[in-house]
């Protein structure tokens, strides 16, 4: 085995170590010193502080000068639960959510969205950026796209607040039954990490979502920004018996 293998496995055993000691503190919590850490895990300090290094960059811990380190703030959990075998159901995600809208009007579809929504490329879509908020700390840019004759009456305000699918069903009679959701990690750029109070680059998640109602119909197409230190998804996964 290589001294640079050697040097991966050992890191990769210490951060394993640091992520169980976070998962049972609080947020804000002081983990041990150096010096204890690396007597306890027979590392030496190169070795536990790159390791400590990838949590800090992940926003699981918090250097503090001359202070030492602690647990990073509490991330929101978003979970998928299975209800059946090709589906999934989407539990409200966690804390008290809030909305500032950035953007809100008409623009035609263009070539790009109308194969996104399946228009014509000259049909209007209402374009709406919104700053998600949670707990009054930034969380999430999101950017949906609505075809807008099904949305005449829509107002900045409508999106300030509540469960937007629901106002779907309730005012407009649009009843919103499935999506498809890809979500891949990226990093911010100079207007999200400015919106979203975290460095250039920062890790985050890249969500796009293209859902439909109870007749098939697209009715939304959203590319959403998530940080990726406050934000995480779980999922519940449901096996058969002879799966693998």
């Amino acid at each position: 085995m290589t001294p640079n293998l050697r040097t991966g496995l050992k890191r990769d055993r210490v951060r394993d170590f640091l992520l169980d000691l976070v998962s049972d503190k609080k947020p804000g919590e002081a983990i041990p010193s150096e010096r204890d850490l690396c007597a306890e895990l027979g590392v030496s300090r190169p070795t536990l502080r790159a390791a400590i290094d990838d949590l800090v960059r992940s926003g699981l811990l918090v250097r503090e000068h001359g202070r030492g380190t602690f647990t990073g703030p509490h991330r929101i959990t978003q979970a998928l639960s299975a209800t059946t075998r090709n589906s999934f159901y989407v539990p409200p995600a966690e804390g008290f959510w809030l909305s500032q809208v950035l953007e809100f009007g008409p623009m035609p579809a263009g070539a790009r969205l109308a194969r996104r929504l399946q228009l014509s490329p000259a049909d209007p879509v209402l374009r709406v950026v919104r700053l998600r908020v949670v707990d009054d700390e930034p969380m999430a840019i999101e950017r949906i796209h609505l075809p807008h004759a099904l949305v005449t009456d829509l107002a900045p305000a409508d999106m300030e607040s509540g469960s937007f699918y629901h106002l779907l069903r309730a005012r407009f009679a649009v009843d919103v039954r499935t999506a498809v959701q890809t979500i891949e990690p990226t990093v911010t750029d100079e207007t999200e990490s400015d919106l979203l109070h975290v460095p250039l680059h920062a890790p985050a998640l890249l969500i796009e979502r293209t859902t439909r109602d109870a007749t098939g119909r697209i009715v939304e197409f959203t590319r959403s920004i998530y940080r990726g230190d406050r934000y995480r998804i779980t999922s519940e996964l449901h096996f058969d018996a002879d799966s693998g």
